[in-house]
């Protein structure tokens, strides 16, 4: 005979159809929990493909996401004690790289990382605690989102393509309450992937769309690009992203 449990201390319910609006819950709470205890106020989320690696063709952009990562950490660390975090899928590639950019310049860095069968293992570089396993991935873009002061994403495939616009489509309705600053990183990849001008001239997207993003080419441009743009946290407080209201909805 079954022993009777609390409903929150039964795995089987937790585990079932009716616990996933809790099992939702939860990716959000805990993550919270975490950066409130850890005082991570800010982040600059950086995308890309978890398959890039050595002697791959977009092998180079490793070690240019290393390079900025570790420009962003450093400048972190001495102008604001650290209130900006690094921030990847947590995963290898790309993702990898910005995590050991941050490890390299002493500094913390965060791990979303995403439960898959295959390629998404958290890497190495991960600050200890600071690493997440989501299942859910519209809870995880949310945490990306929530306490994002700038976005770098490098070339990347679905992942990376759904991840960017996420965020650009907050922004561009105009969803959340502050400026992310987005850097496509890598302008050849990114015009021939995605043709934005052709999204304008088929009328799908406004000309002013096109300015939710700018596109950078080497590690010290894109870190006085991003530097500039930034508007640096006031306390180590969670800063986070919040939906705007409009008057009519």
């Amino acid at each position: 005979m079954r022993t009777s449990l609390l409903a929150y201390h039964d795995p089987e319910f937790i585990d079932s159809e009716e616990g996933r609006p809790v099992r939702i819950v939860s990716e959000y709470l805990a993550p919270l929990k975490t950066f409130g205890a850890a005082g991570v106020s800010a982040t600059v989320v950086f995308f890309g493909s978890a398959r890039v690696r050595p002697g791959a063709p977009l092998a180079r952009y490793l070690d240019e996401a290393t390079e900025l990562a570790r420009l962003v950490t450093e400048w972190s660390r001495a102008s604001c004690s650290e209130h900006l975090v690094i921030c990847s899928g947590g995963g290898p590639g790309i993702m990898e790289a910005a995590n050991r950019g941050a490890a390299l310049a002493g500094g913390r860095s965060i791990g979303l990382n995403i439960s898959l069968p295959e390629e998404q293992r958290p890497n190495p570089f991960i600050t200890p605690g600071l690493s997440f396993e989501f299942h859910y991935f519209f809870m995880r873009k949310l945490w990306f989102a929530h306490l994002a002061h700038a976005l770098v994403a490098f070339p990347g495939g679905f992942g990376t393509l759904d991840e960017v616009f996420e965020v650009l489509t907050l922004a561009q309705t105009r969803k959340i309450d502050r400026s992310i600053p987005v850097f496509l990183y890598g302008s050849a990849y990114w015009k021939e992937v995605v043709n934005f001008e052709a999204l304008v001239r088929h009328d799908v997207v406004a000309p002013q769309d096109l300015e939710l993003f700018e596109f950078v080419d080497e590690p010290d441009a894109a870190f006085e690009r991003l530097k500039s743009s930034i508007v640096l946290p006031p306390s180590p407080q969670p800063s986070f992203a919040k939906s705007r209201c409009h008057p009519d909805a």
